[in-house]
Parts: C-alpha cells; sequence; structure tokens
C-alpha cells in the first residue's frame, strides 16, 4: 500500500503548487472588483490542481487517481482560459502573465506524462494477468 503522504515527493505536485502561489501572486494585481469575480475563479481553479493530484494519490485503485488527475487537467484548462480572459479584458498584460502562462504549460506536461505513465503501468499489469 502507498504512503499516503508520498503524494508531496511527487514533482507535478511541487510544480502545481508553485503554480498556486504564482496565481495567488498575479491575483494581487487584479482590480479590487474583480475579488469575487476573476480572482476567486482563477484561486480556486489553481489550488484544485494540487488538491485533485493529492485526493487522487489518496484513493485506493488506479481508475480513482486518473480520475483526479483528468479532474485536475481540466482545471489546469480552466485556469489557463481564466488567464487569456484577463488579459482579453484588460486586466493584465501579456507580459504579466507570460511567467505563470509557461508555468501552467510545465504543468501540463507533468500530468499528462504521469497519466501517460499510469495508464502504460495499468494495461501492462493488465495484460500480465
Amino acid at each position: 500500500m502507498m504512503d499516503r503522504r508520498d503524494y508531496r515527493r511527487l514533482d507535478v505536485w511541487h510544480k502545481a503548487m508553485e503554480l498556486v502561489e504564482a496565481i495567488y501572486s498575479l491575483t494581487r494585481k487584479l482590480p479590487a472588483e474583480e475579488r469575487f469575480g476573476l480572482t476567486s475563479q482563477l484561486q480556486r481553479a489553481a489550488v484544485s490542481i494540487p488538491a485533485n493530484i493529492a485526493e487522487g494519490y489518496g484513493r485506493t485503485h488506479r481508475g480513482d487517481y486518473l480520475h483526479h488527475l483528468s479532474m485536475a487537467r481540466g482545471s489546469l484548462m480552466e485556469l489557463e482560459t481564466l488567464l487569456i480572459v484577463a488579459v482579453k479584458v484588460k486586466l493584465l498584460t501579456r507580459d504579466t502573465v507570460k511567467p505563470t502562462w509557461k508555468q501552467c504549460q510545465q504543468t501540463s506536461r507533468m500530468l499528462t506524462q504521469l497519466i501517460r505513465a499510469l495508464k502504460t503501468n495499468e494495461k501492462s499489469t493488465t495484460n500480465e494477468s
């Protein structure tokens, strides 16, 4: 059985936590009237990414883990969309968002690799039965 704390050793979880910090820093630049709008949505989407990685890791079945990793990817796509919205409505500049966007891309690649590895491992385990 996996140690429930091991999710904290995952590079993708650390990268997602760094992304949360970047989003909180970025949202401080948004106008106060966006506190219950875009600010809140950006923060919730960002926090959802490492939270789903951790929750999935804590599940007993690999399928549940994959499901939560998929939800983390969905939250990441939501986050990217919200960043685009912030730039399009001129609440943030493209240059301000660019470093955080790069962090999103890195996190996305890492999540995709983890999902692919788990699916490959799942197939090889099934074939051995």
